[in-house]
């Protein structure tokens, strides 16, 4: 598996859309410190993909891509709290996991790739 630019992956471009989703499901809502969170980490699957890739080796890109994989985790874990809350309902909720689900397999196949 050979890329060229980290726009090339498609767990980074998957990210993109989800951080989209993410800003765009939760732009309303008031409370800031629970969206800047959320916001934050979907910009961190995305960026620490692109920085991972950028760096020099399979052996940094790989430790960059389980920070991704962690923060795909912590969208998710703030998802269900987003749910309770009622700042999305099922609908979003459903979308959104399920983008950050399969970005977290795509991540664990390249990690397996590097190995």
């Amino acid at each position: 598996m050979k890329f060229n630019r980290f726009e090339d992956i498609i767990a980074w471009q998957e990210a993109k859309e989800l951080t989209f989703n993410i800003y765009d499901a939760f732009r309303i809502i008031k409370d800031f410190s629970f969206r800047d969170q959320i916001q934050r980490a979907s910009v961190s699957i995305m960026n620490n993909i692109a920085e991972g890739f950028e760096r020099s080796g399979d052996k940094e890109f790989k430790k960059f891509l389980y920070i991704a994989k962690g923060s795909c985790g912590e969208v998710r874990s703030m998802l269900y709290l987003a749910l309770e809350l009622k700042y999305i309902n099922q609908e979003k909720f459903d979308l959104i996991y399920n983008q950050s689900y399969k970005i977290s397999r795509v991540i664990s196949g390249l990690i397996k790739a590097l190995k």
